[in-house]
């Protein structure tokens, strides 16, 4: 008689535990690796670039997250009191005269809640005048796109652009903001696929409400562009809703989208939007323009 199929092998616990171990030592040195290679960067940074990172991207499985992150916890987030403290220098050298003291351009495109970096290395080509800023409250996924614009920066530090006109900070852009932008300092604004608090309860949580699409008004200048997308279609909706109703912000075309290169680089170019495209999913847009400051009444 034929023998019955046997169970699948599976490991003794111990085994597990050996290996969950054997990885977690792995992680810890390769992050530390690059931590130090960070470090190099920060306290050299009118020096010309040196070989203090490997130039091969990092991988993601060394900097493990959880998707999300509580926007109301008091997280351990280095700050400036206001923009006239922060300090550009470290994290644009190529941008900062040693003579003036100053920077010579300010940080004009921020993309809120970057992820691992995808827009932003798009964007940064795309704009090679502009300062890109990316901002995301995930410790291990801020430090992934440190050390990624890093190698990018030493490969390409014989070619024409270098990409040295795109960063990232850890910051929680639901409370501090404005520390970092002046009023009307900025000129683009992205919101890609931000985190849909599905849970009624949660949805105060969201990116996008009435109270901060007026500080985005605020650092905003007139004729900036908020862009949004999500494969969400109720936070599409919550979105388009709200930013309907603030007076300083009115909806752009499709045809402006269609014509627009800002858009067609954030259809593509995250991580999570690609991840809709392998899925054969949906992806909804909605761009706005910020309005003039209407008159004062008199």
């Amino acid at each position: 008689m034929p023998k019955p199929p046997q169970p699948p092998c599976t490991k003794d616990k111990e085994t597990q535990l050996r290996e969950q171990q054997e990885a977690e030592i792995k992680r810890r040195a390769y992050r530390e690796n690059k931590q130090n290679a960070r470090k190099k960067v920060k306290h050299a940074r009118f020096e010309e670039p040196t070989d203090v990172s490997p130039v091969d991207l990092p991988r993601k499985r060394f900097y493990r997250q959880r998707a999300h992150s509580n926007p109301f916890s008091d997280h351990r987030l280095d700050y400036p009191n206001s923009p006239d403290t922060m300090d550009w220098s470290k994290m644009y050298p190529n941008f900062y005269d040693s003579e003036l003291g100053k920077m010579t351009s300010k940080v004009e495109i921020a993309d809120i809640g970057c992820g691992y970096g995808g827009l932003l290395t798009q964007l940064g080509p795309s704009f090679p005048e502009s300062l890109v800023l990316g901002m995301e409250i995930r410790v291990q996924v801020t430090q992934y796109v440190e050390d990624r614009i890093i190698a990018l920066r030493n490969k390409h530090a014989q070619d024409d652009y270098k990409y040295d006109n795109i960063s990232v900070i850890r910051g929680n852009a639901m409370k501090f903001l404005p520390n970092f932008f002046y009023k009307s300092q900025l000129s683009k604004m992205f919101f890609c696929f931000p985190d849909p608090h599905f849970k009624q309860r949660k949805h105060k949580a969201r990116i996008i409400t009435n109270t901060l699409l007026s500080e985005y008004a605020y650092v905003l200048k007139e004729g900036g562009v908020i862009y949004t997308i999500t494969d969400v279609e109720d936070l599409h909706n919550w979105m388009v809703q709200h930013l309907d109703e603030h007076p300083l912000f009115e909806r752009l075309s499709k045809e402006w989208e269609d014509q627009d290169k800002c858009v067609e680089i954030m259809y593509n170019s995250t991580e999570e939007g690609q991840k809709v495209t392998r899925n054969k999913g949906s992806k909804w847009v909605a761009c706005y323009r910020r309005l003039p400051n209407p008159e004062e009444c008199v």
